[in-house]
């Protein structure tokens, strides 16, 4: 039987935008941690970044909790990075790999690490990317190095050897943590487990998903059995 999430040593960070279920989940006890990113806050309708930002803050304070720059242009991105590490102490602030020209953020990356700014490097692929990274970050400044393992999953290779390489890689720099970003289904969690990541994002449907640990499969199979019925009966099907 899997350990329940609580007995893990990972630690589980919430994916989302929403205000409400934000705050629905920091009185959870399973949740570390916070991130969203441009295209979640998007989705949630949000057009005042800085104002949603800043409204979170006011309850969520003592967590770790990430907002990411939007610009594409490094010097722009540099810019919002120091605007919004500026927001808290327990900010961090999520610096794509690259921009969409594909140049890599290495040199902002080492700038603002340089001067105490607690990031998060996030579309990592890549155990190069991982390793320039690395290279490019203060030892002494903790940092997050976000690799995206359920899309990695999604093009057919199993990231967890690579997670478990790229933690290796880390190793030696206790300041940085590996989060597994972007999974798929509940038993992700147990997966950057086994690969040592230090850190891994939930979205509310996959945290949803932890009232089945453990449940029996003859009885899970048999609730999936009956919301076959009942939904065929809502409809009101006949042949």
């Amino acid at each position: 039987m899997p350990k329940p999430l609580s007995d893990l040593n990972i630690r589980i960070f919430a994916d989302g935008a929403e205000k409400a279920s934000m705050m629905e989940l920091y009185r959870n006890p399973l949740i570390k941690g916070f991130t969203t990113n441009p295209t979640l806050m998007c989705k949630a309708g949000i057009t005042d970044y800085q104002g949603f930002a800043q409204d979170i803050l006011t309850e969520i304070n003592d967590r770790p909790i990430s907002f990411e720059v939007f610009s594409d242009d490094f010097n722009d991105m540099e810019r919002q990075a120091r605007l919004i590490a500026s927001w808290g102490d327990n900010v961090y602030v999520k610096i794509p790999i690259t921009n969409t020209k594909q140049e890599p953020s290495y040199e902002l990356i080492k700038k603002l690490s340089t001067d105490g700014i607690k990031l998060n490097i996030t579309a990592v692929f890549t155990l190069d990317q991982v390793t320039k990274t690395k290279e490019a970050l203060r030892t002494d400044i903790p940092a997050v190095i976000s690799v995206f393992a359920g899309r990695i999953a999604d093009t057919g290779v199993d990231p967890v050897p690579l997670m478990k390489e790229a933690k290796e890689i880390l190793t030696d720099n206790p300041s940085l943590e590996l989060l597994w970003a972007s999974p798929r289904e509940l038993l992700n969690i147990y997966h950057a487990e086994e690969a040592g990541a230090d850190i891994i994002t939930v979205t509310p449907d996959v945290l949803k998903k932890a009232t089945n640990i453990g449940l029996d499969l003859e009885e899970f199979s048999l609730q999936t059995v009956k919301m076959f019925y009942d939904d065929g009966q809502k409809a009101g099907y006949t042949l």
